[in-house]
């Protein structure tokens, strides 16, 4: 039988899956990576690499060395169509690695932000919001420092959620429907309130409101090298140019490779990635000021400026709306 979160019990759930995705060569310098790399990104210099089709993915992985203690729960195995934990993160857990599991996941971020990396990029949301990986996609979530957050589990087939990663906006109303769903026995029965309540988040799930807050990485290895250097010195204000002759293409060639595999120019890509790392730093509680240094901006009104011409909003509305769950 088995517990219920009533118990008071925190379940950590990712690690859980029978499944990990094999990542490439590690150097020395990331295989520790929240003591090496920049507080702004926590990424590996090295993107994990794609399984070669057919290959066998090694079974459950030891976790001897890592920081954070895990439930013996595996979300893949509660037969109900969704099911809701409450995570939360400790200031000296580590990463989850690159794993997958059978069912879909939404990871709500309640406090603090939550990142996802992928095979295609990273992923960052603030308070309210949640990042969606379709079920077998191989990904790794960590949470900011103290950092709260929710992990839903859907069935698959059932999802009304795109078959592709994604980050959302949460309201208000399902916000506390996944809440409360977290203080409720996974194993509910079938037919009753808790299945009607389902059926009303699986509805409300579909009227999400998609945020643009994605760092795109494909795997080809010069885009993945001008990714890894960017995410360790995201105030590096090299021009194309100059990366054309770090990486031995011409400007136009890499131009063009740039624009095909992420779908933005370089300019766009890199103020892409700012925005991403800022949402990440406010949620953290950097100021403004200390984000336009960090990430190599004249002044803070010029990244503001970019930031709003993007997302809408000047950087500290914008956090505070998702902080009150409002949107526009």
């Amino acid at each position: 039988m088995y517990p219920s979160p009533t118990n008071g019990r925190i379940y950590r759930i990712a690690i859980l899956c029978r499944e990990t995705v094999k990542l490439g060569p590690r150097s020395a310098s990331n295989s520790t990576e929240a003591a090496t790399l920049p507080k702004s990104a926590r990424i590996g210099a090295k993107w994990p690499e794609a399984p070669v089709a057919g290959d066998a993915l090694p079974m459950a992985w030891d976790p001897t060395g890592l920081r954070i203690s895990f439930t013996p729960e595996d979300p893949d195995e509660f037969a109900r169509p969704l099911v809701s934990f409450l995570v939360r993160r400790n200031v000296d857990d580590d990463e989850l690695p690159i794993h997958r599991h059978r069912k879909g996941q939404l990871v709500v971020a309640a406090e603090g932000s939550v990142m996802c990396r992928t095979l295609d990029g990273l992923r960052i949301v603030p308070s309210n919001g949640a990042v969606w990986i379709p079920g077998e996609i191989p990904h790794s979530i960590s949470m900011s420092d103290k950092g709260r957050s929710y992990c839903v589990f859907i069935k698959p087939g059932i999802s009304p959620l795109p078959e592709s990663c994604a980050t959302f906006s949460i309201s208000p109303m399902l916000r506390e429907m996944i809440f409360h769903l977290a203080n409720l026995p996974p194993l509910y029965p079938l037919e009753g309130p808790t299945s009607r309540l389902v059926q009303v988040i699986l509805d409300e799930l579909a009227q999400m409101k998609a945020e643009p807050l994605h760092f795109p990485v494909s795997n080809h290895p010069r885009i993945q090298r001008i990714a890894a250097q960017l995410l360790e010195a995201p105030d590096d204000r090299r021009t194309i140019r100059d990366w054309a002759a770090t990486v031995a293409m011409s400007e136009r060639t890499l131009a063009r490779l740039i624009q095909k595999q992420t779908g933005m120019s370089f300019g766009r890509w890199r103020q892409q990635l700012h925005i991403v790392i800022a949402v990440q730093r406010m949620s953290m509680g950097a100021t403004v000021q200390a984000i336009s240094q960090e990430l190599g901006y004249d002044s803070p009104s010029a990244f503001t400026a970019m930031f709003r011409k993007h997302m809408g909003q000047p950087p500290r509305r914008y956090l505070q709306d998702r902080a009150e769950g409002t949107t526009n």
